[in-house]
């Protein structure tokens, strides 16, 4: 090439450079500029906080997106599919509910029916029986034995099949974390790629805070403080275009022989979990994924869920537990490395 040719390409490829450039520090100036909006209000029986950044204010659609979901989901909502569901109505499930029981059943799977969505009779009976220091009977247990398990429900034909009519569903264990995954698509389908959502203490993160920092997010100790006056952090994660979901920190322990023991409630066996874990923290790619697993793992305990977590690497988890002292102590997945926040 011939130095007047360069010349000539160097003359032209310049200015595009230039204009480049200047477009590109323009949109980063825009960026920085831009407000984040801040939003909260009450949904699925809780309080949900969410950030975002856009030059305008979205709660109103938002809103919408998170009735959607209650209309399909909450046991709170006595028109919702679900309720209809569990008065036996003849009802069509919609979208979202058949996304969420598939995703459900897959995870019971996974878990060995340690996440199961037919546990709230179990669960009922036994929230009633430590607020009154009374234990249910055997017998009790049993009967309620006889409905509850995840392979006695199945969809066919946008119905739910039940084996026995007296089979109850209840979500609350993945629908707060599928909420914060519906209003992240709705973010994202308005291009806006820095957020936090989160939904009764599940949470979804992207991109930057408004401090321009990852998104920062505690994880509560487990404590014995009822009033939950008390939020002292065990750690702080930076929680960056992640989903993470706790189970077991709010505060719901139960003694035996002088040790402390989560109130969770094995769907198997009808009765509460005796082993170390007092909370479970899990990060995933969606919330749904991490709020399921999360309650699963109470129910697990970390030695069975540690092989859980070695068949999915795309999950990272941190346990609080009882050491054998009665001490609390941490576990956290290798691949949580570096996510911790330095005091």
């Amino acid at each position: 090439m011939t130095d007047n040719k360069k010349r000539k390409r160097l003359f032209w490829q310049v200015p595009f450079l230039l204009a480049l450039i200047a477009g590109t520090v323009y949109i980063i100036r825009q960026q920085q500029s831009m407000p984040y909006q801040h939003d909260s209000g009450f949904i699925f029986g809780t309080v949900y906080n969410i950030t975002y950044q856009s030059d305008q204010n979205l709660q109103n659609e938002i809103v919408a997106q998170l009735n959607k979901v209650d209309a399909s989901l909450s046991t709170f909502n006595k028109g919702s599919i679900i309720s209809q569901v569990n008065m036996n109505k003849d009802v069509a499930v919609d979208d979202m509910f058949r996304e969420v029981f598939e995703q459900a059943q897959q995870i019971s799977a996974e878990t060995g029916g340690a996440f199961d969505i037919t546990v709230a009779p179990m669960v009922n009976l036994w929230g009633f029986g430590f607020k009154n220091n009374m234990h249910p009977s055997p017998q009790t247990i049993d009967s309620l034995r006889a409905i509850v398990g995840y392979k006695k429900v199945s969809l066919a034909a946008n119905r739910v099949k039940k084996q026995d009519r007296r089979i109850m569903l209840d979500c609350s264990a993945i629908a707060k974390g599928y909420g914060c995954d519906v209003v992240a698509r709705y973010l994202r389908s308005k291009d806006i790629k820095n957020f936090m959502i989160e939904i009764g203490g599940e949470v979804v993160t992207s991109g930057i805070s408004e401090k321009r920092l990852p998104w920062r997010i505690g994880v509560t100790k487990p404590t014995d403080d009822s009033t939950r006056i008390d939020q002292e952090l065990q750690t702080v994660l930076n929680v960056t275009d992640k989903a993470m979901a706790t189970s077991g920190n709010y505060r719901n322990f139960y003694y035996k022989g002088g040790k402390k023991y989560a109130h969770t409630i094995d769907p198997k066996t009808g009765r509460p979990v005796q082993h170390s874990l007092l909370s479970a923290t899990v990060l995933a790619p969606n919330c749904a994924t991490a709020d399921a697993y999360a309650t699963a793992f109470m129910v697990m305990g970390i030695e069975k869920a540690k092989q859980v977590l070695q068949k999915h690497p795309e999950l990272m988890a941190y346990f609080i537990y009882a050491d054998a002292e009665g001490k609390t102590s941490v576990w956290h997945s290798p691949s949580m490395d570096g996510k911790f926040v330095a005091e």
